[in-house]
């Protein structure tokens, strides 16, 4: 620590630009999770779940390290909060389908290196894909409605998940589409969580303290 300090201190004088490398987040030990993260579905089961890491069928073509079956986690609190979501899109014949919550951070630093690997780190650039991701805290959701009066199907919210795009920036809609995307993030937002503005279907929520990242995998 003390050499770093020096560093930094002697960095303008030397006329170098001092650089400190990013350590990574702070990994909680594998307990913790257990205490913290529940599944998304004990709170309500009427709550759709495909979990497309643990799948091919996601932008890399391929499951994601620490995917299992198909289960997503949150933290409790947000997995609470989400059942309310639920409760309320119920009265008006609609529910929500999660693509994402918890992610271990190896599924993160897989996305990343995919990236490297195809040669589109524009997308870290341009805030698709994030090294450290909220995600991780088990405190970010991807999800979408569904409509129970049609047995469950996704609506229509302009762009399939995961499109890394301008159309799937959550002001880029209009008429039904924006409508819908509207009712997502008023029934989100009412329940504590906020919304992402490049990616509609990216919800994430706060709490207090320090949230800490898991690295444990999705069973």
């Amino acid at each position: 620590m003390l050499g770093l300090t020096l560093a930094l201190l002697l960095a303008p004088m030397l006329g170098v630009a001092a650089q400190v490398v990013d350590p990574g987040p702070a990994i909680a030990p594998p307990g913790v999770a257990d205490t913290l993260l529940a599944d998304v579905r004990a709170g309500d089961t009427t709550i759709a779940i495909e979990a497309r890491y643990a799948t091919s069928n996601n932008f890399t073509g391929a499951p994601l390290p620490g995917y299992g079956p198909n289960r997503i986690y949150l933290r409790r609190e947000a997995a609470a909060a989400l059942a309310r979501v639920q409760r309320r899109l119920a009265s008006g014949g609609m529910g929500l389908k999660v693509f994402d919550g918890y992610r271990p951070v190896r599924a993160t630093l897989a996305m990343v290196e995919w990236a490297r690997r195809t040669g589109r780190m524009h997308l870290i650039e341009e805030g698709y894909i994030a090294s450290r991701s909220r995600h991780n805290l088990g405190l970010a959701v991807d999800l979408t409605l569904v409509d129970w009066s049609v047995g469950g199907r996704e609506v229509d919210m302009g762009t399939p998940y995961d499109t890394f795009s301008v159309d799937a920036h959550w002001a880029n809609a209009t008429g039904r589409t924006l409508r819908y995307r509207q009712l997502l993030r008023r029934v989100m937002e009412a329940e504590g969580f906020r919304q992402y503005d490049l990616e509609w279907w990216h919800y994430s929520y706060e709490v207090p303290g320090e949230p800490v990242a898991f690295d444990v995998e999705v069973r």
